[in-house]
């Protein structure tokens, strides 16, 4: 009798780039940043939403003076430079808009004044200025990251599987408080502590077990999927689904990606397919840092570089895919990895399917990629080398295609 497996998993998003038409949308910090200024200077927290990435650094040490430089500094300004001059830590949130430009907000959400944000720029302008640029460079960064996923591929040969050691630290045993003199003069202070002791005691050594009880589900959870790595893939269709299902999980993708695999009547052969995004959801700037202002400038990226962009992310896709299965389930042989987006239909105003290309890779094709030398390597033209259906224009315009079916 002849077993089939199809699944379908969400892969969670990657930490990376949020992935918006509208622009990336990030603030500086988490959902913004904070600058506190106390006694012992100023300190920033920065960060891009979507992205991972905070920092946490000392500014400038220098403490502000009361501002009373005559009647153009507004009775705020003045309020808020006498709390820095008193050494005062004040929370604000600084935010970045889609535009670059930067905005302060107190704590309650009140945005400061130009006043005020002159008053900070004085404390914290230099670090906030290294803080932004490097999120500028990070933010660039990943919009490369996207066009260059093909370059994170294991080798084929890449097997096996390597326990992970619990990450749990064991409780730490309590310190019992001590018994002093008087507690023996007063024999219920001497066992009020001694139950005390006693309830921590108790308290710990239960914990300890609970401990011990995650600590060996954890080592055993890990076992049994060195085990299914290592041989079950071999004979066993669950343990290859199980198996490839993790792996899918793993990979540090940019944004959620919908996957279905289907393993065919043997473990020879393997259908997937890739929900791929829109083209209206990937990144339309990139970011640059001037020299003179604290904000962020977006420069707008060509329609080319775009379309460039998603051909190189679409089929980087695909080539991790592909890279997983043939790493990862060492009996199949053919891989067939078709990619589709979701369109709207002009002739029923519908969304519908639409495929943009249908691979069908070989191991022995596969192992002819040099994985050693992934910088290199065109994800575009390395699947030229397979069985490929593509409708693909020379600007990376796609056309409808009939995909692979696994027979």
């Amino acid at each position: 009798m002849a077993f089939r497996f199809q699944r379908r998993i969400t892969l969670a998003p990657g930490i990376r780039l949020n992935l918006s038409k509208r622009g990336v949308g990030f603030s500086v910090g988490p959902r913004g940043a904070s600058v506190s200024i106390g006694p012992s200077g100023a300190h920033a927290h920065a960060g891009i939403p979507g992205s991972g990435l905070a920092y946490r650094t000392k500014l400038s040490a220098k403490r502000g003076r009361s501002d009373s430089r005559g009647s153009t500094a507004s009775l705020a300004t003045s309020a808020l430079a006498e709390r820095i001059g008193q050494g005062e830590t004040l929370a604000l949130t600084l935010k970045v808009n889609s535009d670059g430009e930067l905005r302060y907000l107190f704590e309650s959400g009140t945005p400061l004044t130009d006043s005020e944000v002159r008053l900070i720029h004085r404390h914290a302008a230099e670090s906030i200025r290294e803080r932004l640029e490097v999120l500028c460079e990070q933010q660039n960064a990943d919009l490369v990251h996207l066009g260059q996923l093909h370059r994170e591929t294991p080798c084929p040969e890449t097997r096996g599987y390597t326990p992970r050691s619990f990450p749990e630290a064991p409780p730490a045993s309590p310190k019992p408080t001590p018994v002093l003199w008087w507690h023996r003069l007063w024999p219920p202070a001497k066992h009020r502590v001694e139950q005390k002791n006693s309830r921590c005691q108790a308290a710990f050594e239960e914990a300890y077990r609970q401990w011990e009880r995650r600590s060996a589900e954890f080592d055993a959870a890990e076992f049994a999927r060195q085990q299914r790595e290592e041989e079950g893939v071999f004979e066993d269709m669950a343990a290859m689904e199980q198996t490839l299902r993790e792996r899918l999980e793993e990979i540090d993708w940019p944004r959620e990606t919908a996957i279905d695999f289907d393993l065919g009547s043997d473990e020879r052969t393997i259908a997937v397919d890739i929900d791929l995004p829109e083209e209206d959801e990937m990144p339309d700037r990139e970011w640059t840092m001037p020299v003179r202002q604290l904000k962020l400038t977006p420069k707008a990226l060509s329609a080319t570089r775009q379309r460039k962009l998603y051909r190189d992310h679409v089929h980087g896709i695909a080539f991790r895919v592909l890279g997983a299965v043939f790493a990862r389930l060492p009996n199949v042989q053919e891989a067939r990895v078709s990619g589709y987006r979701r369109v709207i239909d002009p002739a029923t105003g519908s969304r519908r399917d639409q495929y943009l290309y249908s691979i069908k890779a070989t191991r022995d094709q596969w192992c002819r990629i040099h994985f050693d030398n992934l910088d290199h390597v065109d994800p575009v033209a390395a699947v030229d080398a397979f069985t490929l259906r593509r409708d693909m224009t020379k600007t990376g315009i796609f056309r409808d295609i009939e995909p692979f079916k696994l027979v």
